[in-house]
């Protein structure tokens, strides 16, 4: 990915260096280019405390907005083309994706012209409590791919046309699916932190990247082991709960498929989720996979508990 930093502004301020930028210092005011292979949730819809699986929760749906069908291959990569302005207390981005040629596939198709992710966030820096920090993202995209369409693999089926409702028999070539997200965290006291999200999508199409959810809303804390003096220690809770439009389920009612439901077993209902992601401060050396964490999903036929 090649990276441009644009400056608009003589003021900087300091910059932690990471995976996706190597500046220790930027301008205030900036604008900044990406181009190449990245991945979208890298820079939408991001979360400093409910937005990395490895040292957070576990839950997708908690990690990220459940309703965002993002621009990405199987494993969750692009080919995009990304424009950011930063300000001191603002930021606004737009990115332009490829899409994979098959939901969930990993081939992407490189005619932008009948496929392709649109993706435009605007970030506000602004707190409700007096020095700590606060911010809320709102979100907005649209996908255009070969689609499925619920409701007309439901009418192939029904009119004796198809065996069982099968929605890639129903796809089209630009296709569009839309939605929209809201992501906010509020710091509440020096390690303390509050987050949420809300995210829902047109729900008419199939889910084609990301994963098999219309609406979304979640919320939960975190706390920072900075509070008992252990840096990299992070403990938390979210609750999110998860659902589909009424097109798609009525299409898994009646026996469909799709790329993360392979039967319809009862995967139509609602579903919440409880999750906790304690972490302790471990070395590289020794092993994650042993850092406690729990999840409880819960819906009107079952209760897991997944340790």
């Amino acid at each position: 990915m090649l990276h441009q930093i644009i400056p608009l502004s003589r003021e900087s301020v300091e910059s932690e260096r990471g995976p996706l930028s190597l500046a220790t210092q930027l301008p205030v005011r900036r604008l900044e280019i990406r181009a190449g292979k990245l991945g979208t949730a890298d820079f939408f819809d991001v979360n400093s405390v409910g937005g990395d699986s490895h040292l957070q929760f576990m839950n997708w749906t908690v990690d990220n907005n459940g309703a965002y069908d993002y621009a990405a291959d199987t494993r969750g990569y692009t080919f995009g083309l990304m424009v950011e302005y930063q300000d001191r207390n603002w930021a606004l981005r737009f990115a332009e994706c490829l899409m994979p040629k098959v939901a969930n596939g990993i081939k992407l198709d490189w005619n932008v012209h009948r496929a392709r992710g649109e993706n435009l966030e605007f970030e506000l820096r602004h707190s409700l409590v007096r020095k700590l920090a606060g911010v809320v993202r709102l979100l907005a995209y649209a996908n255009h791919a070969n689609m499925g369409s619920y409701r007309e693999a439901i009418e192939a089926f029904q009119s004796g046309r198809a065996t069982v409702p099968d929605i890639e028999a129903s796809r089209k070539q630009g296709r569009v699916k839309y939605g929209f997200g809201v992501n906010m965290e509020q710091e509440i006291a020096k390690g303390i932190s509050l987050f949420g999200r809300w995210g829902w999508n047109e729900g008419h199409h199939e889910s084609f990247a990301y994963t098999e959810v219309d609406n979304s809303l979640e919320f939960g804390a975190g706390l920072s082991g900075t509070i008992w003096h252990r840096t990299f220690d992070r403990a938390g809770a979210a609750f999110v709960t998860n659902g589909v439009s009424r097109d798609h389920r009525n299409y898994l009612a009646l026996g469909g498929k799709g790329f993360l439901q392979p039967t319809s077993c009862e995967a139509y209902l609602a579903r919440l989720i409880f999750s906790t992601p304690p972490t302790p401060d471990i070395t590289e050396t020794e092993d994650r996979s042993s850092c406690p964490r729990s999840e409880c999903i819960l819906n009107s036929r079952q209760i897991v508990l997944i340790p």
